[in-house]
């Protein structure tokens, strides 16, 4: 898939989610942290499920057909995506069903539940999940909906962009955290058109580069990992997926960052008064990493998600 193929899913996407989906302002961060320039933050932990998946989740159940919203859709989730589906689907009243690994904490399990969503806890890790998933969709007829390799996901994410045109039209680079591409590949494919000026800068975990090291090699494969701060981040690809190629075509290029620089962003963003989960800390990491990069820029981060696991919020209080 090409991003000119996105392009006007993102622009039908922008014309009805905002029934769900808020839009989230920019807000300047202290001068200094580009040298000579300015840089902001996109605030999009302001969602009401507290991060970006709410955009895609929701521009995809509002592009199925009745049939489909009448059957129901099943999601699988590290916490965030389930989130997004559960909070659509409740407010389109649709039947949603997500998939949790036993790797999944249970705050995070509550706060799907409370969103109006049923939970079934299956496997030990995400993949097993997500196959479980998948079957449990095709078995009943139910439309399962990817995390992100789905053009509806993409261009739903795609809507930041459109914001980010109103808000700073003449941004020249965006700092933006990289699990399986969907997010990227949605503001990457609208500012390529919109703003073909501006760098996309796609940042990962030196502990979870796993999109970064399949773009490197030219093909999908399971590279190696380790644990990481940045949980709604790590994972693989899965084959075949349309953020591949996306990613390829609108990224400039990758940051990778230690987990010290990920830890010290998010606290960074805590004293703010933020809510910072560890992807967010990854793209402020990456900022705060090329702060002589930009001098005389205008720069923006942005904050992803604001969703920490418990072990990892309490971290951010040294």
């Amino acid at each position: 898939m090409l991003s000119r193929e996105v392009l006007p899913l993102i622009d039908e996407a922008a014309a009805r989610v905002y029934s769900v989906v808020t839009e989230t302002p920019l807000v300047p961060m202290p001068s200094g942290i580009c040298e000579s320039g300015a840089a902001f933050a996109k605030l999009e932990q302001l969602q009401v499920t507290g991060s970006f998946k709410l955009r895609g989740a929701t521009n995809k159940l509002m592009s199925l057909t009745r049939r489909q919203a009448a059957a129901g859709v099943i999601a699988s989730s590290t916490g965030n995506h389930g989130l997004g589906v559960a909070a659509a689907a409740k407010t389109l009243g649709i039947d949603a069903e997500v998939f949790l690994s036993t790797q999944v904490t249970s705050a995070k399990r509550d706060k799907i539940r409370q969103c109006g969503a049923r939970v079934r806890i299956v496997g030990a890790d995400p993949l097993a999940a997500e196959v479980a998933a998948r079957a449990a969709a095709a078995e009943s007829g139910r439309t399962y909906v990817s995390p992100y390799n789905d053009p509806y996901v993409v261009a739903g994410h795609g809507t930041i962009a459109v914001e980010l045109m109103r808000q700073a039209p003449d941004l020249d680079a965006i700092y933006i955290a990289t699990g399986g591409g969907g997010l990227i590949s949605g503001i990457g494919s609208y500012l390529k058109a919109a703003a073909p000026h501006a760098e996309i800068i796609g940042c990962w975990p030196e502990n979870s580069p796993v999109l970064y090291e399949c773009i490197r090699a030219g093909r999908i494969f399971d590279a190696p990992e380790s644990k990481t701060l940045s949980e709604s981040t790590a994972g693989g690809i899965e084959e075949g997926s349309i953020t591949f190629d996306l990613c390829r075509e609108v990224m400039h290029r990758g940051v990778l960052v230690t987990e010290e620089e990920i830890l010290d962003a998010m606290r960074w963003g805590h004293g703010q008064g933020w809510a910072v989960e560890g992807a967010s800390g990854v793209a402020l990491a990456a900022c705060f990493k090329e702060r002589t990069r930009y001098a005389d820029k205008k720069v923006v981060v942005l904050i992803c998600g604001g969703n920490p696991s418990p072990a990892v919020a309490a971290l951010l209080d040294p």
